[in-house]
């Protein structure tokens, strides 16, 4: 029989990632993941970009689910750009090339969930 236990804390606990590639003043919070916490299936980020700052423009064969929790941005998904505010959703398919955008003078801060790592590399 396995061992099954919970997480709970604060995001501010988790400690905040430096994302790279041509990314500008962004940061990647791994809240729930497989790796740290046994999550079988999801995992749910974080992602907090500086007034001014931008994700890598990139795709890949996994889908995105975000909730926009702080903050104004954009997203760019095939090609078009969608406005965002708190409270908004969004879902890009799996192999849309999509980046997103800081679009306001405040973070803009929100919750994005994938598969978890096992399940994006086709394991």
């Amino acid at each position: 029989m396995s061992e099954r236990h919970g997480k709970v804390c604060h995001y501010s606990a988790v400690s905040a990632e430096t994302v790279g590639g041509d990314a500008k003043g962004a940061t990647i919070r791994w809240l729930i993941d497989d790796a740290h916490d046994g999550a079988p299936v999801y995992a749910l980020r974080l992602v907090e970009l500086a007034p001014g700052g931008h994700s890598p423009h990139h795709g890949h064969p996994y889908e995105h689910e975000n909730f926009v929790v702080e903050g104004t941005g954009r997203v760019l998904i095939d090609g078009t750009w969608h406005d965002l505010n708190p409270g908004d959703v969004v879902f890009v398919p799996p192999g849309a090339d999509h980046q997103y955008a800081n679009a306001g003078q405040a973070p803009f801060k929100f919750l994005c969930g994938i598969p978890v790592a096992k399940l994006r590399e086709g394991g």
